[in-house]
């Protein structure tokens, strides 16, 4: 979230923020608010004082002055506390509007009200040209015997999958070889637990606002993360690092799961938007430094292409608008990877940076060489994630008698003959 000194001394750039990215905030109100509990909290103080000093005079009053000297005091502790409870009130509508104030987004981030503003900044890799009727995945998968994805929506509905043989083992084998890949730039792989309290996702950012895609567990109070940067966000909530400890760079490997709730119809078939997946996610605490974190959102990007290109799967990258990002991002980087049988490219990786707005929601700090705390930066890249993945590969790298030839990085990894 943004700091109040900052909402204060910049309301129009806020007000823009909210309307850039279509958040439903009345920010007069909320500063409204502000003022009201600043006059009542005066007002509650100065109330406590006269309230201490008829109390100090109550004992050398003399006996028909006591009477009104306990009216007023009486008087003035009720009003205090009737103020009291006012203020609850208003820091609940306060605290509850904080939480929805978007961050500023990135100068160069496209304005626009959803995925229809973005903009292609760079396109990489040739696209396939096919001498064959080519297949989409699921009839490849079938072809091949390679899932099994009727019987299993019979025993866990649908938007589930089950693979099978050679593409199940490919799966694994390509997370591990994420984990080992982004291990070299200097990160630390970390397994995280999908499970997670409340406060987590408010701490991460996901909560309020998207509560109707998380699956809930009731009587637990806990949630199932579609992500391990809920999770490594609150790992270190609460503490102040020291400078010396930065940047914290982690690799995190979970399984994630969503309910996909509001997307009734789209992208229904095979694997493209599952339930559950297993992602490999880079997160980076940094110092609160805007050209540092300018430098790990580039390393990060550079990161997912580095694999995408190992695994020749063209793909184009997108500048995402303001409508497209979300509350806490300041530039979000979406990857989208080419996808023949549908003709177009689709979403496989998304890179952002969140500045200090996610840290000031996770109480996330550090102390600076001058020995002052602030609130660090923190950015997130899905370095890879399946099944969504599998789309493009099996689809790419398809041969006409509806085989998979594996390109040499992935290969070494399957050994065999070079195919799946």
């Amino acid at each position: 979230m943004l700091s109040m000194d900052f909402i204060k001394a910049h309301p129009d750039r806020v007000k823009q923020a909210i309307i850039d990215k279509g958040v439903t905030l009345d920010l007069d109100r909320f500063l409204a608010l502000d003022e009201e509990l600043r006059a009542a909290k005066t007002e509650v103080d100065a109330l406590r004082a006269e309230r201490n000093r008829i109390s100090a005079s109550f004992k050398d009053a003399a006996p028909e002055q006591k009477a009104e000297l306990g009216k007023r005091a009486k008087e003035a502790g009720n009003r205090a506390s009737a103020l009291e409870k006012e203020m609850e009130g208003k820091r609940a509508e306060m605290a509850a509007m904080q939480l929805l104030i978007p961050n500023i987004p990135y100068e160069g981030a496209p304005v626009g009200p959803d995925e229809s503003a973005n903009v292609v900044i760079r396109t990489e890799g040739e696209v396939p040209e096919f001498d064959f009727e080519p297949l989409d995945h699921v009839a490849l998968i079938e072809k091949n015997g390679w899932a099994d994805l009727n019987r299993v929506t019979q025993v866990s509905g649908s938007r589930t999958y089950c693979l099978k043989g050679r593409l199940a083992l490919l799966e694994q084998k390509l997370m591990t070889w994420a984990l080992e890949e982004i291990m070299g730039n200097g990160f630390d792989p970390i397994t995280v637990p999908a499970i997670a309290r409340e406060e987590a996702f408010v701490r991460q950012g996901q909560f309020p606002g998207h509560r109707e895609e998380t699956y809930a567990l009731e009587k637990d109070e806990m949630f199932l993360a579609g992500t391990a940067e809920v999770v490594l966000t609150g790992l270190h909530s609460g503490e102040i690092l020291e400078a010396a400890d930065l940047p914290i760079l982690y690799a995190g490997y979970s399984p994630c799961f969503r309910r996909e709730a509001g997307s009734a119809g789209r992208d229904v078939r095979g694997l493209l938007r599952v339930h559950q997946f297993v992602k490999v996610e880079q997160y980076v605490i940094c110092e609160a430094d805007d050209e540092v974190s300018e430098e790990w959102h580039a390393r990060l990007l550079a990161a997912a292409e580095t694999l995408l290109a190992k695994m020749e799967i063209p793909y184009q990258v997108i500048e995402t608008s303001t409508g497209d990002m979300g509350l806490g991002k300041y530039r979000m980087n979406d990857i989208e990877s080419w996808v023949p049988s549908l003709g177009k490219y689709r979403e496989t990786h998304s890179c952002s940076t969140l500045h200090d707005w996610q840290a000031r929601r996770a109480n996330l700090r550090y102390r600076g060489e001058d020995g002052k705390v602030r609130h660090a930066h923190t950015l997130n890249n899905t370095a890879l994630a399946s099944p969504r993945i599998l789309v493009p590969f099996l689809e790419n790298h398809q041969t006409a008698d509806g085989r998979v030839k594996l390109p040499p990085a992935i290969a070494e990894l399957m050994g065999g003959d070079g195919y799946l």
